[in-house]
Parts: structure tokens; sequence; C-alpha cells
């Protein structure tokens, strides 16, 4: 029975990345007293190093200021990332909401950023990434979102 639920959960997750070969490009307008905004939300996930979960989350516990004000300077708002263990092995979720105008310029002033780059030099150890990220060099696995309710 647990190699039976082991194969599903690994069929389950490969089918997921199957699908999630481009980040989620919803886009949802929020109407406001203020000006309507379009919103991209996007959801990922990247193992975890049992060994390095304690660092992580001290890490993430003090983020430092220029990396969280570079995430809001990219327009990336309510960034969420959960821990959870699954068989034995520990996953990261992450969640943001994109709210600017051109996503792939905003990523390449985040990528540029030197603050955020040594942010990454701690990060990237900890984590495991999943085999479709780690065939195209990343850390993070996109994945498809299937439902969303505000």
């Amino acid at each position: 029975m647990k190699n039976f639920k082991q194969g599903f959960l690994i069929i389950s997750i490969g089918l997921m990345l199957l699908t999630a070969c481009n980040q989620s490009k919803t886009t949802e307008t929020i109407a406001t007293s203020e000006t309507p905004k379009n919103i991209r939300r996007f959801g990922s996930v990247t193992g975890l190093k049992p060994e390095k979960i304690v660092y992580y989350k001290k890490l993430h516990a003090a983020i430092w200021p220029g990396v969280k004000q570079k995430i809001a300077d990219c327009n990336i708002r309510n960034y969420s990332i959960y821990l959870k263990e699954i068989d034995q092995k520990y996953y990261l979720f992450s969640y943001f909401e994109y709210v600017g105008k051109d996503f792939e310029a905003d990523m390449k002033k985040m990528a540029a950023d030197t603050t955020t780059q040594r942010w990454w030099k701690e990060t990237a150890p900890t984590q495991i990434p999943l085999p479709d990220a780690a065939a195209k060099n990343e850390t993070w696995s996109s994945m498809e979102e299937v439902f969303h309710q505000n």
C-alpha cells in the first residue's frame, strides 16, 4: 500500500508539472475604489533538504529588508511560502500575485539586484529542485492554477 501511495504521489506531481510548463497566465480585474488592477497569480513548488529546514525558516523569519523591498518594487504582492512533509520528503509551495504590467522585465530587474542575488545564494543550497526545474537550471517548478475564488 505504501508503494502504491508513493507511486500515486509521484505520478500526480509529474502530471501536475507536465501541465504547468508555463506559469499561470490568469489575469483578473479587481474592482476597488482605486484604479482597477490586473492580477496574475503564481504557484510553484520545490524540495527542501531536511537538514536545512531550521536554517531556511530562520532566514525567512528575518527576511533581509532589501529583498523584501525588491519583491515589492517588482510588483509582487501576497507572497507566501508553505512547508509540507510528504512521505518523509519536504516540499515548499510558494504563492504570489503579480500586479505589474511587464512580468519578464520585473523578474529581470529582481535577478539583477545584488542583494537578491546574495539572498538566493543563501536559499538555493537548501532547496532540491524537482526534475522539470532542474532540467531548466531553475529551483522552483511552476504549478497550474485549477481554481481560484476571491
